[in-house]
């Protein structure tokens, strides 16, 4: 079966230089510290998990609210490494939860938190009432989070950011946005490092993803055509999270460099690759009911109906950037990872005012989303929000 990197079209691993270069040192910190890995069980997360675990480290906690993706996670991982020394739990809790604040007064001790959970889809921007809980998980579960990290003593704090934090368009961009306001904030008070990156190949909930679900389902595959993205691997996922959690200095952003190895690719260039690695050739379809129609004869035939249209979606960035002209960047550290520095500038009455101003909207139970892209605006005077009053939901 074709490798995911030949289906992202690359022939090597991105972060291999670097990862051998600082092997010796990452695995002695690994082997001596405490761990709490939050959003655990998804699959950035699990990736995380897997390059610590590896690492025998002395102690290794998972949160994750999703059950079912914590037991897959402890499968996969004793069927791959065995077992560690170490103390290696998994915990199904929710984070924003009683029972999670019980479970780190109770323990809590860790050396390093690395915070993976988040709502990365920008379906989820479709309706006031996901797009609140985004925010509850991306802003305010990850400002409880460092708050407790303090409270405890622990050495170090890693979150999850995103390239769409760059220039935001759409909400989730915005809302990692301001999350990063909020880490400039509290890194005054506990080292904090962060990432950006690229789309994660098959992650879950992902439109390649939702390649392997089609193929099993017998239906077609529904791709756009006019967006190029760039990928990484799950496990290079994890190896840049890991980097930037031991080896970032308080305030850095970590991200992919550009080079002949990542580049841009298109969703349907991917569908094709996809579908011929599997022994099926792409029949074009004009339309969703011809897509669905020649689902239950094509694939038969050694082929598979494929619908490849243009996107006109809210929320869909044209070209996709990891940092600004206004950063300062460090490129000369690392082989193939850049970073960004940051001062630690903050704005204490806008963040004093998005907290306000959301508390006050939960506690009437009532708001619209332009409540929310109002104050998004306010945040963010340059985001460049565009609505198109089209959503994913209304898509095959």
């Amino acid at each position: 079966m074709t490798s995911t990197l030949d289906l992202i079209g690359r022939t090597e691993k991105l972060f291999v230089a670097d990862i051998q270069k600082h092997e010796k040192i990452l695995s002695e910190i690994i082997c001596q510290s405490r761990f709490l890995v939050l959003g655990g069980a998804g699959s950035i997360g699990q990736a995380v998990v897997k390059e610590i675990f590896k690492r025998n480290p002395q102690k290794l906690h998972v949160v994750d609210i999703s059950e079912n993706n914590m037991v897959e996670l402890v499968r996969d991982t004793r069927s791959n490494f065995g077992y560690i020394d170490g103390d290696f739990q998994t915990f199904a809790l929710d984070i924003g939860s009683v029972e999670y604040d019980a479970f780190i007064e109770a323990d809590g001790c860790y050396d390093y938190v690395l915070n993976l959970s988040a709502l990365k889809h920008v379906r989820s921007e479709k309706d006031p009432f996901t797009l609140m809980r985004m925010i509850d998980v991306n802003v305010f579960n990850t400002d409880k989070t460092i708050r407790q990290s303090i409270e405890k003593g622990t050495k170090k704090y890693f979150c999850v950011s995103t390239d769409k934090a760059a220039n935001p368009v759409n909400m989730m961009g915005a809302s990692k946005r301001i999350m990063e306001m909020f880490l400039m904030q509290r890194s005054h008070a506990l080292e904090i490092s962060t990432a950006r990156f690229a789309n994660v190949a098959f992650s879950d909930g992902s439109l390649l993803h939702g390649f392997n679900q089609r193929l099993m389902k017998k239906q077609p595959i529904v791709a756009p055509n006019d967006i190029r993205r760039y990928f990484v691997t799950p496990q290079e996922s994890g190896e840049l999270c890991l980097m930037s959690c031991i080896f970032g200095e308080n305030r850095d952003i970590f991200f992919p460099k550009l080079s002949e190895a990542l580049h841009l690719i298109t969703f349907g260039e991917i569908a094709e690759k996809y579908l011929r690695s599997r022994g099926y050739e792409p029949h074009l379809c004009a339309s969703e009911d011809e897509a669905r129609e020649l689902a239950s004869v094509l694939p038969e035939q050694g082929k598979w109906p494929c619908l490849f249209t243009s996107s006109d979606t809210t929320g869909e960035k044209d070209f996709e950037e990891f940092f600004t002209e206004h950063e300062t960047l460090d490129m000369a550290r690392f082989d193939n990872l850049g970073v960004i520095k940051n001062s630690g500038d903050f704005n204490a009455e806008k963040i004093a005012m998005f907290r306000e101003r959301i508390t006050c909207m939960k506690q009437e139970k009532r708001w619209t989303k332009q409540n929310i892209v109002d104050l998004f605006h306010e945040m963010i005077p340059d985001f460049g929000h565009k609505e198109t009053g089209k959503y994913l939901d209304a898509k095959m």
